[in-house]
């Protein structure tokens, strides 16, 4: 299939780009599908199980939800709290501009 990319406008290419790169991220995911059902199926045809082989799986790592516990509070509005991870709150940035220093905002 050919397209005569001469003929479109930005917006068109761009689109055109966005559909490539999506239909290509598709592609992959259909490759490593079919290449998990090969090795799955040479691994049941041998009569083994994946653990068998590959040993058993570490966990993952990255724990989602998780929440970690409040370092500072807001003076003025104690239902405020930072973690003190992540961007900055508006609130906090503010108290240091009036001259708190951040161990007087801790928690």
């Amino acid at each position: 299939m050919a397209v005569d990319i001469k003929n479109l406008n930005h917006t068109q290419l761009t689109e055109l780009i966005a559909k490539a790169q999506s239909r290509q991220g598709e592609l992959q995911k259909e490759k490593v599908t079919r290449l998990r059902e090969k090795i799955n199926a040479m691994i049941k045809e041998e009569g083994l199980t994946f653990d068998d082989v590959f040993g058993v799986r570490a966990p993952k790592s990255r724990r989602v939800g998780t929440t970690v516990a409040a370092k500072y509070r807001n003076p003025t509005d104690p239902e405020q709290t930072w973690s003190g991870r992540g961007k900055r709150p508006r609130w906090f940035n503010e108290a240091l501009k009036a001259g708190k220093k951040e161990s007087d905002l801790l928690a």
